[in-house]
């Protein structure tokens, strides 16, 4: 079966060679996995605090966070058994076919090409607070330009670079925990809780699903990871490593930092802004405490791990696209001195400078632009995760000889919790997202539209064992 699959039209179709540089390690994959997260804890997740309150957002944190875990406990059974740079794409294509592929890919890129303009807007509001002419919208251009080009340059500067900022990050938030401590009153923390009432009611549920999209950017992105697989020096052992302890340190500093932040003060002037955290510690320290001026500079540290880290994201999973032939093949190309997607890199940064200055002429359900964007990224997140759960499962089934070097705890039962949770989240945020939605669902259909044109360049493009299901003949 794997003999036929080699051939194509008669012809022994060319293998696919891995271009990308294997360099990194257990700790440099967890600073991805980890930093391609941590702006969740900075900025975005207070937007469900208007929707929710304290304590429905701490309930739906909590459920998100159960997804999540069981979620990458899972997954890392796809991403050691397929260690591909195109992550869930490949995975899908191989469990479902080139359709499956297509729709894992295209929900993969809006995850995460529409994430880095909500952090870059985010890093152009903390800079705000110590410029104020600072026009947020420039600043994040020039964030673009900045980290484009060390992405360029080198994975393993690029990786480095991500480790030590995201340490700095931890930190950082840390301090924010500490100095704000003896300020924190639960009293505080629970006033106006529930959707902005003191006790709970039937109306507590409505907000409760509607912050589902802002508890999901605590965590959204951590699954980028697996889009390093082909640079890891042995992903069989560094991936599960990295993305069990990146869970479990992502999950601790979420709580930490949400509780904190909200027992200070009146949480509900946190709400809708980009820059809660100097905002709950001016209300403890002041205007003009040396803590805060801290707080603003090194607290950049974790908007620009994020950013920088889902920059990496977004040029692997647009490389493994186009080597695959499911987006044009110059996309494919690698940089022959620094051996890195140049124009994935650039391609994916085109798109998120335009969402930057899209809301002069878009506006999406009397959203924020930082809070549309988060949406949008999240039905993509959502949509892949659903996707790479069914591939897990499909997987099992038609490939249970597949090399397993880690396999899922509690089969099938945290798979199943994931998916389950993942269909829940999706009809919530529909529900209360229908136009966003609406244009989630035109970029799907345009890119099939794309993806349907477009078969005879799959079929040209190498043969990649990693893709190819059981009985395959062409791609």
């Amino acid at each position: 079966m794997r003999v036929l699959s080699l051939f194509n039209k008669g012809n022994i179709m060319a293998e696919v060679k891995r271009e990308l540089k294997r360099s990194l390690k257990t700790i440099h994959l967890w600073g991805i996995a980890v930093g391609l997260v941590i702006s969740g804890e900075y900025f975005g997740w207070s937007y469900g605090w208007d929707k929710a309150g304290t304590l429905g957002f701490m309930i739906t944190s909590l459920v998100i966070a159960a997804m999540y875990t069981t979620f990458i406990f899972s997954y890392t059974e796809l991403t050691t058994s397929i260690p591909h740079a195109g992550g869930p794409f490949a995975y899908a294509r191989r469990a479902f076919g080139p359709t499956g592929g297509y729709i894992a890919g295209m929900a993969t890129l809006i995850e995460f090409v529409f994430a880095p303009p909500a952090i870059a807007l985010a890093i152009g509001a903390y800079l705000g607070v110590q410029f104020p002419g600072l026009d947020p919208k420039h600043a994040a251009l020039g964030a673009y330009l900045v980290f484009m080009f060390l992405n360029v340059i080198g994975v393993t500067i690029a990786a480095t670079f991500e480790l030590c900022v995201t340490i700095l990050a931890i930190v950082e938030l840390l301090v924010f925990m500490g100095v704000v401590a003896p300020g924190f009153s639960w009293a505080n923390f629970t006033a106006h809780g529930w959707s902005g009432a003191d006790q709970f009611s039937s109306t507590s549920y409505s907000g409760m699903f509607a912050a589902i999209p802002f508890a999901i950017w605590f965590f959204l992105a951590i699954e980028g990871a697996a889009m390093a697989a082909e640079e890891a020096e042995d992903p069989r052992k560094t991936i599960p490593r990295a993305y069990i302890s990146g869970i479990l340190t992502l999950v601790v500093l979420a709580i930490g930092v949400m509780v904190f932040a909200g027992g200070v003060g009146d949480w509900r002037q946190l709400a809708n802004i980009n820059e809660p955290l100097p905002k709950a510690m001016q209300m403890v320290v002041g205007a003009n405490s040396g803590w805060l001026h801290m707080l603003v500079w090194i607290g950049l540290f974790g908007l620009i791990a994020s950013f920088h880290g889902i920059i990496m994201g977004y040029s692997r999973q647009i490389y493994a696209l186009g080597r695959a032939g499911y987006l044009p093949s110059v996309l494919a190309s690698v940089n022959q001195r620094f051996q890195t997607p140049h124009w994935a890199i650039l391609a994916g940064g085109v798109v998120g400078v335009a969402a930057i200055y899209a809301d002069s002429v878009i506006q999406l359900q009397g959203m924020s632009l930082t809070a549309a964007i988060i949406t949008m990224s999240v039905f993509g997140a959502i949509v892949m995760y659903i996707i790479s759960m069914a591939a897990l499962f499909k997987l099992r089934s038609s490939e249970p000889d597949l090399d397993r070097p880690y396999s899922v705890p509690f089969y099938p039962l945290f798979p199943c919790v994931a998916l389950a949770l993942a269909l829940v989240a999706l009809v919530a945020m529909i529900y209360f997202n229908q136009t966003i939605f609406a244009i989630f669902i035109g970029f799907m259909a345009g890119g099939y539209a794309y993806f349907l044109a477009t078969r005879q360049a799959r079929e040209d493009a190498p043969h990649d064992e990693m893709l190819q299901t059981m009985g395959d003949v062409v791609k």
